[in-house]
């Protein structure tokens, strides 16, 4: 297995070009999805003010096992993924976007992948959205990141019914979240499984709103 498969994987863009966007939302595919399946939920969420960055995973994937399986079996490709995610960050910063002014967003594998990266890269951002994720490793790992959020807001949403994340899983990450500095909104949808719904969507959306209003970190109703 290549160690670093994403190393040279195009990240593309939509949305307000550089020198015109407020803000950079940065969007992470799930497994077996791709950027165009985010810059198209990024028309769904309907923010013309943000510009767009969707890296792409090498076949698809970010790290080829589940993330609840011991770190070291998804060591390389996983690292791979992170430095991709930092070449993201790197390319709004050089556009003149601190993390603050930056969103990091994910679905699935993509949401593990975004909520490991920031939670390794603790730093004020923009928002943080987790969608069906959460951090990355099996129970018991520990969670003693360095660094702290400074009140990033954060949406995580996720189906009782998942079978792929465990709902406990969700609030582990909430909670580690939270202890680092997030203004941390939850939401456990009864029967849903691996999916999205309007509710997440309408949060999102909320989120983003405050983001580009420029106002400070809110728990959403």
């Amino acid at each position: 297995m290549a160690r670093d498969p994403h190393r040279d994987q195009p990240i593309l863009r939509s949305g307000a070009p550089l020198d015109e966007a407020v803000g950079i939302m940065i969007m992470v595919h799930g497994r077996g999805g791709s950027p165009r399946d985010m810059l198209a939920l990024s028309l769904e969420l309907d923010r013309p003010q943000l510009s767009c960055l969707a890296p792409t995973a090498a076949g698809g994937s970010w790290y080829p096992y589940s993330f609840l399986e011991p770190l070291e079996r998804n060591a390389g490709p996983l690292n791979s993924a992170l430095r991709l995610l930092q070449a993201a960050l790197d390319k709004a910063t050089a556009a003149g976007f601190p993390a603050e002014r930056v969103v990091l967003l994910g679905f699935s594998q993509g949401a593990c992948l975004a909520l490991e990266f920031a939670a390794r890269n603790a730093r004020r951002f923009g928002g943080i959205v987790g969608l069906s994720g959460g951090l990355i490793g099996p129970e018991g790992t520990p969670r003693d990141y360095p660094g702290a959020f400074d009140g990033t807001p954060v949406f995580l949403g996720c189906g009782d019914s998942d079978p792929h994340v465990p709902k406990r899983r969700v609030d582990e990450s909430a909670s580690v979240l939270e202890r680092m500095g997030c203004v941390v909104t939850k939401r456990i949808y009864q029967g849903m499984g691996h999916t999205l719904n309007a509710d997440e969507l309408a949060a999102v959306r909320d989120l983003l709103d405050h983001f580009l209003a420029g106002k400070g970190p809110t728990g959403l109703a």
